[in-house]
Formats: structure tokens, sequence, C-alpha cells
């Protein structure tokens, strides 16, 4: 497997969106692209690669901004969990909540299903069904990679206090789901630096009382 990740740190709420590039077929997968969609523009246009679809861990307005622009101008497919799509209805009410401008809303083309292996771009993703940040959040692994989301950060976890948010929820899906991969899987996490499982199991305070009373 020869491929690329680039990170892009975009819009108010500084989130990290990823173009995942496959180099032997030089096509790519967007993963959670939210927000300056001029940014992914220039990227494709520099790397000289074909995307193929948007994947989106989960649906919060942070992480959609830029996914109706490139669905349409380079006609994509957009892969969500259905209990995530009420989130792209309340996208208007959010946005102006959070004060930031609303750009489209995007269209679900394709339902992430747990435990299915999406092949895009010629790459295979696993799709780890981790809800608790929201009901339909998504870890997607490819090889020793994972696009946590919000589910997991270096040292922290994902807020459980907005709209379809469950703290047990969120913490059996990293404790059930996600600690049972490698020690050196790389988790890509929505917000802030990469971090690894190895790191977050052994040191993570939120794991550790977790584990502690269970």
């Amino acid at each position: 497997m020869n491929i690329t990740i680039h990170k892009h740190t975009v819009g108010p709420f500084e989130e990290n969106a990823w173009i995942v590039v496959n180099e032997d077929s030089e096509e790519a997968v967007l993963i959670d692209p939210g927000d300056q969609q001029e940014v992914f523009d220039a990227e494709i246009e520099e790397l000289r690669i074909t995307p193929v679809a948007i994947v989106n861990t989960h649906g919060h307005l942070d992480h959609i901004g830029a996914v109706k622009y490139l669905q349409d101008q380079y006609d994509l497919s957009f892969h969500l969990h259905a209990e995530d799509e009420f989130l792209l209805d309340q996208y208007p009410q959010h946005a102006q909540m959070f004060g930031v401008p609303m750009q489209g809303i995007p269209k679900v083309t394709d339902y992430l299903k747990p435990g299915e292996t999406l092949y895009l771009a010629n790459l295979n993703f696993r799709v780890i069904f981790t809800p608790g940040h929201t009901p339909g959040g998504v870890s997607l692994l490819l090889g020793n990679h994972l696009f946590a989301g919000d589910t997991l950060f270096a040292g922290s976890i994902g807020r459980t206090d907005l709209p379809g948010g469950e703290y047990d929820t969120l913490m059996r899906s990293i404790v059930e789901n996600l600690l049972p991969l490698d020690d050196e899987v790389i988790v890509h996490s929505g917000h802030g630096p990469d971090t690894t499982i190895g790191d977050e199991r052994e040191s993570n305070p939120f794991i550790r009382q977790w584990l502690a009373k269970n």
C-alpha cells in the first residue's frame, strides 16, 4: 500500500481534514473536509490527483462545510452513517447558533455500515462504529492509520454535550472498539495532534479513569 496522507487544519474550529492519496493510482479520498474549499482545490491541483469520494466520520458542522462544494465540483460520492443524517438537516440552526457562515447542505449518496470495508481509490477502509460523540460516529482504519474523527484525541476524548452525544456510549466505543487495535496504530484525530492507540491506552486520563471504574 503506497499512500500519502495530507492534513489540513481548516475553519474557525481548527478541524483536521485529510486527503488520503493512493500514489499508485493517483486517486484520493477526502475525509472530513470541514471548511475552506479552496484549500482542497489547490491541493488537488498541485498534487495532480483525482478525488473519488468523501467520507465523513460524523456530521457536525465543523466537519461538513466544504463537502457540498467538493461533492458538486468533482462529482464525488459522500459516505456518512445514517444515524448522523439529522445533523445535516440541522446544519442551518447549528451554524446560526455558533455564529459561523453556513455553506451548502451535502447529499449523502452512500450510508456507512459498521464493520464493512469501503473500497475507494483502490484502498480498503474498515468502518468501525464509534458512536458517543454523535449517534452515527465512525472511525476509519486504513492499514495502521485510524481516522478517529472526534471520538479520541491525544490525551482526551470527544465532547458529549452536543446534540446526540452520550458519555457512556463514547467510552464504550473507545474501550471496546478502538483499544483492541494494535498499539502502533496511528490515530488521526479531528482536532489537535496525532497520537497512537498505545499512547492513549497508557496515558489518556479519561480511558484510565473509565477502566478503573469498570
